[in-house]
Order: structure tokens, then sequence, then C-alpha cells
């Protein structure tokens, strides 16, 4: 995606939303760092109190000490210099995938965020070099595996404050260069980290925070999602609309449930006559989406302020108050919050998963689906014995419903005791929030497979002689899928469709009900 003329995202004193940092991870807004004299002043003096302490032989974690259990070893004062670049020199050991583009500009700007606290010890040009680094696409290559949340995205972020000195890879316009040549192609200076700035860079979360502000993206519209492919599923096996009544919602009023069902009342037009019933009472799947839809839907509340809070917090460790002058030892690394954020989100959309699959169980079984062809097939009397519609599909989707329901597993009580026992309970956040986007991958998957299917189940209702018009948003839907695919009458393989409606979904394609 290219970036659009609309107001820059600001890092600073400011908080940002989760759809700030969606919007710079999709590159559609240009960044730029709060230049007032008084926020310049207020960044800078945290490092001039570090400074101030290393001239008095203060003693101060990760500065003049060893890291982690290390720290009851003394650095003296002709090696701090040196310690920066041995913290995210011994973490290069990350493995695993890397993480991709748009993850990677999230990260960049959880960590950037967090750093305009004025509470790190770091300084202006620091900030402004990896502003720099957002405004100008230039991503460190970073392994997504070897952190345990605590202390803090150690591993993964060491990419960072390394590329930031000059160090290792970076994908810069389309191709992956040694990131010494292109701070020299572009006139600039590595960066020396002083005393304290690797710390501050490597020693929070914003690997977990980056990649769990996506996952909350996706999984909001993915439940509107959901929620338009039931409707279209009442449609195609002929359920019951009244299922979702106003006055029925009103005597169990959890407030995401109710909307929900609001927007299936909205989809079907439930004010207008229906075809006659097949069953007085669908089968759950149906009648009782809203409860499951409603939980994700009354959950991403609080998900969002644990997540915005971890995104506008200053989680590292020490935190330096040059204000009073002190340094504050913690452990605002641990990634608590999110890890347990991530845990639930990736049960919650994997029971979307569950739904979804469910209702494509219905709509390819003959048993089920009150008069739809088997397996949806569009194919004539004459070559039915040959055509199987949607008949692997489902099994795909089960296999993905399947994968989906493994992975709500939470990472978050595997907590293992690490490094000379000092990192003795971790939060396992950036695990957690791993599994959450494969979860939410899987159960888009799924919701690809059931909405073609659903579509199709609509196509072959409308060909019905006494096929009744769809309602005015379904009826849209309809119309905008049938432009990207068409009906399967004759077999054919699909997944380059699914593959098209994956994309679709990532691209937030379709209006739905926001």
């Amino acid at each position: 995606m290219t970036t659009h003329p609309l107001e820059p995202v600001t890092f600073g004193e400011l908080p940002l939303r989760i759809e700030d940092v969606l919007a710079l991870a999709n590159r559609q807004v240009p960044t730029q760092l709060q230049g007032d004299p008084a926020f310049r002043r207020r960044i800078a003096k945290g490092a001039q109190f570090l400074d101030s302490l290393l001239d008095k032989e203060g003693v101060i974690y990760g500065v003049t000490t060893g890291y982690g259990d290390s720290c009851v070893v003394a650095v003296p004062l002709q090696h701090v210099e040196a310690l920066p670049r041995h913290l995210y020199t011994f973490h290069g050991c990350g493995l695993g995938d890397l993480l991709d583009p748009q993850a990677t500009r999230a990260v960049l700007a959880a960590r950037l965020q967090s750093l305009c606290h004025g509470v790190s010890g770091v300084r202006v040009e620091l900030l402004e070099r990896l502003q720099a680094f957002l405004d100008l696409d230039i991503l460190p290559l970073i392994p997504e595996e070897g952190s345990v949340g605590a202390s803090g995205d150690l591993t993964p972020l060491s990419y960072v404050a390394a590329t930031l000195s000059g160090e290792r890879e970076v994908l810069f316009r389309g191709e992956r260069r040694q990131a010494s040549d292109v701070h020299r192609e572009l006139g600039w200076d590595p960066l020396v980290l002083r005393p304290k700035e690797a710390l501050a860079l490597m020693n929070g979360t914003a690997v977990m925070t980056g990649l769990a502000c996506l996952a909350f993206a996706r999984a909001d519209y993915l439940l509107q999602l959901a929620s338009r492919i039931t409707a279209l599923n009442v449609v195609a096996l002929q359920g019951n609309p009244e299922h979702f009544d106003e006055r029925l919602f009103a005597a169990k009023p959890h407030p995401g449930q109710m909307q929900v069902a609001a927007w299936l009342r909205k989809d079907l037009a439930i004010d207008a006559p229906t075809a006659p019933l097949h069953r007085l009472q669908d089968r759950y799947s149906l009648r009782c989406a809203p409860h499951v839809l409603g939980v994700l839907a009354d959950s991403l509340g609080w998900l969002r302020a644990f997540i915005e809070t971890e995104l506008n917090s200053a989680n590292d460790n020490p935190i330096i108050d040059a204000e009073e002058e002190r340094v504050l030892h913690g452990g605002h690394f641990y990634g608590g919050h999110i890890a347990f954020a991530m845990d639930s989100l990736k049960t919650l959309v994997a029971n979307v998963a569950d739904l979804l699959d469910r209702q494509l169980a219905l709509l390819v079984d003959v048993r089920y689906n009150h008069g739809l062809p088997s397996n949806l097939s569009g194919a004539s009397a004459e070559r039915a014995m040959l055509n199987h519609g949607f008949k692997a599909v489902q099994i795909g989707a089960s296999a993905w419903t399947a994968e989906a329901l493994k992975n709500t597993m939470p990472a978050s009580v595997f907590s293992r005791s690490t490094e000379c026992h000092n990192q003795d309970k971790v939060s396992m956040g950036t695990i957690a929030a791993r599994d959450a986007i494969r979860v939410l991958e899987l159960t888009e998957q799924v919701a690809a497979a059931t909405l073609l299917a659903a579509n199709q189940g609509v196509w072959l209702r409308s060909q019905a002689s006494d096929a009744r018009p769809l309602p005015p948003a379904l009826a849209a839907m309809h119309q905008a899928l049938a432009r990207d695919f068409p009906p399967v009458i004759e077999d054919r393989a699909l997944e380059a469709e699914l593959r098209l409606c994956l994309k679709r979904i990532a691209e937030q394609h379709w209006r739905l009900h926001a």
C-alpha cells in the first residue's frame, strides 16, 4: 500500500490508537515526531541525567552493570560505552520466519511510542532515527521466534537496535540490503548507541504489542464478516430470521450480542415477509450466531484497553525519572496484559471458525440444507453424478478449523524459567500474539470458504421459480461477490478463488456493518 495524503501520525506526548498503528503498518499515513522545544528538552533531560550519574559513578542496571542475572557484575566506566553493542550483538540469535513488512512497521511504531514518554534515558536523535526508519520504510529483518515476553522482546528487538547502528539487514525499496549500505546511501552516520539506549530499545513489549494491534484489527473485521456470512446462510438455508428479534435480545442484553443481532436484522430485513419455515428452531450455528459472535463483540472493548494501554506506556527497565533525579528499577517489560489479551483473542476467534465451519457443513449436506443440491453443485441433472461442488472445500474448512482450535492452548501458562533463573516467571506474550495471528489466518480461511459456499447457496436459491428477492444489503453483497466468484456449475479448482477471497478479506474490501 502507498502513502495517502492524510494527516500524519505524530509520535510524542499524545496517545496512539490501534487504528493509528494499523494505518502506519499499511503505509496509509506519513509520520512525524513531536517537535516543540519543551518535548525535545524533556527527552534530552533523561539522557543528560544518565550522563551525570556516570560522572558520579552511580550504579545503574544495564548501564554500569551486566544484564539480567549479570546485574551483580560491575562494568568499569572505561567499558560502559561498549556495553550497548554487546547487548544487541549477543541477542542476535533469532530464528523462524521473518516478520512481514506490515508487522515490522507496527513493531517500530510501538517501540517509538514507548520511548516518547521520556523516561527511558534516550536521546532525541534516537527517536528521530526511528521515525525516519518508519517514514522512509527502512525495515529491519526481524526473526519472529526467540522471545519469552519478559524481559520484553529482547531478541527480536535486538534487530532494531542493530540496524539503527548500521548492522545486520533491512528491507529497503523492496530489496534486502545491508543496513550499513542503506545508511551510506542516505548520507547517514549509523547511531553509536549511548548507555541505556540498546536496553531501552530492546527491553520492552513492542513486538507483542505491534502484533496485537494488527490482530485486533483483523478480529474486528472478521466479526463483521462472520455476521454477514451468517445472514447469507440464513437465506441459503431458508432459516428463521425471527431468531434475531429485538425483543428476544432485550431479555438477555449483552451489548455485543445485541449488536450482532441488530446487524443480522438489518441484513435480513427482518420486518419483511419470510418464506415458510422448515423448522420452528434452526440449528445452533444459525440460531445462536449472535451468542457466539457476541462474545467476541463484547470482548473487543477490554481487548482494546489492554492493547492501547501497553502501546502508550513506558515498558522498559529501568525507568529514568530525570525530574526527580531517580532511577526506578522494576519490571515494566513484562507482557502479561498482552499475553492474556492474545490468549483470549485466539479462543474468541477460533470459536468463530467453529461456527462458520458448522454452517458450511449444513450447506453441503442434503439432510440439513432444505433442498439445496448435494455439496452445492450447480451441475445439471445429467452431469450431477460427476460433479462434487464444495465437497473438498468443506473438508479443507474442517481441517483449518481443527488447527485453529488446536492453537487455542494459552501460551501464558507455559512460562519457563530462563537466564539463570533471573527471568523465572515470564509472560510468553509474543508467542501468544503469534498464535493469535495464526488462528486469525486459519479462521479467515474458514470464512473465505464459507462465504463462497454461502454465495453459491444464495445463487442456487435464486434459480428457483418461486425465488424471493434478496434484502438490499445481501443483494449488494451477492452482486459484489459475483464479480469475482462466478457460480460453480462444473467442478473447478477453487484454490485461486479462495486466495483472492483471502486477499479481499485482508484488504477489508467489503463495506460491512461498522
